[in-house]
């Protein structure tokens, strides 16, 4: 199934950074990666490899491999170097915190890792149903649930976008994954009955034309 084509780019840009502050350092790259690899060389480029080697630096540290975590740090600030402080994302202060992982990779040890922000807002996991569409299938890799399920739920809900303010049953359950908690398990078992059902109407559909 391929998802409507209603995302932008920075849709992914804001999606890594709320997957990055709600603690998925590993994942928050595969947000970006696509669109980095499509681009020429240039701001948009450095900002999106610098905050890839952001997180995984982030990664390495929390996984105690200080030198892969300094090394890391280091390389993301050299991407990072020529971009405006505010470059939408707060570039001057992740810069500051590399230096900081680079001089003294067990920092994490003592405090948390710097939020990302998009244009000064920290981001989480929220309303915003275009960042959740894309959070959701790396979140559930992450989380070990099935990321194609996620993916075909984000795409109905992308596709069944009702009026600004009101939530359709896909997006609900999209965002009630991402927030599940302790209802996770009972979240993910109702999301595979209602795929399963969409799915049936469609073929039922297809088969009125075969």
């Amino acid at each position: 199934m391929e998802r409507p084509d209603v995302l932008e780019p920075v849709d992914y840009l804001r999606a890594g950074i709320a997957i990055h502050n709600e603690g998925y350092h590993h994942a928050a790259h595969d947000a970006w990666e696509d669109r980095w690899l499509d681009l020429e060389e240039g701001d948009e480029k450095d900002l999106l490899q610098g905050l890839i080697q952001f997180t995984a630096a982030v990664h390495h540290a929390r996984e105690r491999n200080w030198a892969g975590a300094t090394g890391l740090a280091a390389s993301a600030r050299e991407y990072l170097a020529d971009l405006d402080d505010d470059h939408d994302v707060n570039v001057g202060e992740v810069r500051d915190w590399l230096a900081r992982l680079e001089r003294d990779p067990e920092l994490l040890e003592r405090e948390p890792v710097l939020e990302l922000t998009h244009r000064g807002e920290p981001l989480r996991f929220g309303p915003d149903f275009k960042l959740a569409a894309v959070a959701a299938p790396l979140v559930a890799e992450a989380r070990g649930y099935d990321p194609d399920l996620l993916a075909e739920a984000a795409t109905y809900g992308l596709a069944d976008r009702a009026d600004e303010g009101t939530l359709t049953q896909f997006e609900t359950f999209v965002l009630d994954f991402l927030n599940g908690g302790d209802r996770l398990p009972v979240v993910v078992q109702r999301l595979e009955q209602a795929v399963e059902r969409r799915r049936s109407r469609e073929n039922d559909v297809k088969g009125l034309f075969d």
